[in-house]
């Protein structure tokens, strides 16, 4: 019964999608006097570790995350870790390979809005607008995406809920926007944790993977060669079933460009850095950044030689350069920039 409830959902959501970005799509024609775009457009994915606002929501399960919780989260320590997070993005804005800040900020693990618009609103040079929608996740932490209106014009957006027995997961956000007249769609994800056995939690996994894929289905509908940037922290590594098998995941370029219907590409492949986590001193690669067979193309978006980057610099490492700078560890407050370590994916624009 319940894999029948599930089947009606999907199909639903197929339907749906389809409608929803379809007709969004007809009534984005560019506006008069819009601001030139960049040739380029810049994305980045970051699980920036528990970005809580430190009043108290009875909403949700925040309560270690307050000053009076275990974790003794105070206003203060919210200003620091803003901090760093900006300097992150400072440092990019900065660096010679980009010049600029990212068109596209995703994060996971943010509280609410209010924060999350906190963090970046001070950045100098630059104003985002954002697009929030709360989770039902207990602990109240969300996907949250913002993006930079003079290089990007939002086209449509939707959360969608990932069928789940339990505790509830992070919903999966989806986004169309238009860069110099090209469309394009990011799927954004943060699926449900490791926590005690992976084999035990992978269903919920592949129950996230499955919608995130119903969704990629309804998007290529038509045109199998949409842009479609797919980026979140998945818990799990590009070799897992829920990565390889059901949302379809390869590092071979030449099988997506042949199979646009079906193949996801993986950044990862043939990356040579350090992975965006690190489990007992090994680095891995449960952040990641998947490309449609559109982005492979020279038509629209377009993904750069060298596109892809897992950046950091030095302090955004700890003392032994094994693992990333984190805010806690082993629930002690260390102060860092995250526990993991932002991707960036920078994409040309066709002339």
């Amino acid at each position: 019964m319940a894999q029948k409830k599930q089947k009606v959902l999907m199909r639903r959501l197929d339907s749906f999608v389809c409608l929803f970005f379809g007709l969004a799509s007809c009534i984005s024609s560019p506006a008069t006097g819009s601001p030139k775009s960049e040739k380029t457009v810049l994305f980045m994915w970051w699980n920036v570790e528990n970005l809580f606002d430190p009043s108290n929501d009875p909403a949700t399960d925040d309560d270690d995350f307050t000053p009076e919780g275990s974790m003794n989260w105070t206003e203060k320590k919210l200003l620091l870790k803003q901090m760093r997070l900006r300097h992150t993005l400072s440092a990019i804005q900065a660096h010679p390979d980009y010049r600029k800040y990212p068109d596209i900020v995703a994060f996971a693990e943010v509280e609410n809005e209010r924060v999350f618009k906190g963090t970046l609103s001070p950045l100098n040079g630059i104003k985002y607008k954002s697009i929030y929608y709360e989770s039902s996740d207990s602990r109240g932490i969300d996907v949250a995406l913002a993006y930079n209106p003079q290089t990007l014009r939002p086209i449509a957006s939707k959360a969608y809920t990932v069928p789940m027995e339990g505790r509830p997961t992070r919903k999966i956000i989806v986004a169309g926007f238009s860069a110099a007249s090209h469309p394009f769609h990011v799927i954004l994800n943060h699926w449900p944790s490791r926590s005690f056995d992976t084999e035990w939690t992978e269903r919920k996994r592949i129950s996230a993977a499955t919608v995130t894929r119903h969704i990629l289905d309804s998007l290529r509908i038509g045109n199998h060669a949409a842009d479609i940037i797919v980026m979140g922290d998945f818990n799990d590594e590009p070799e897992n079933r829920s990565i390889k098998k059901f949302l379809g995941s390869t590092d071979d370029a030449a099988k997506v460009k042949a199979n646009g219907r079906e193949l996801l590409y993986n950044c990862w492949s043939g990356y040579d850095g350090i992975g965006s986590f690190s489990f007992h001193n090994k680095w891995q690669h449960i952040d990641q950044i998947l490309l449609s067979s559109g982005m492979l193309d020279s038509n629209g978006l377009y993904a750069r030689n060298n596109a892809f980057r897992c950046f950091f610099f030095s302090k955004m490492l700890d003392d032994s350069g094994k693992r990333a700078y984190a805010t806690y560890e082993k629930r002690k407050y260390k102060g860092g920039y995250s526990d993991h370590l932002p991707l960036l994916l920078k994409a040309g624009i066709a002339e």
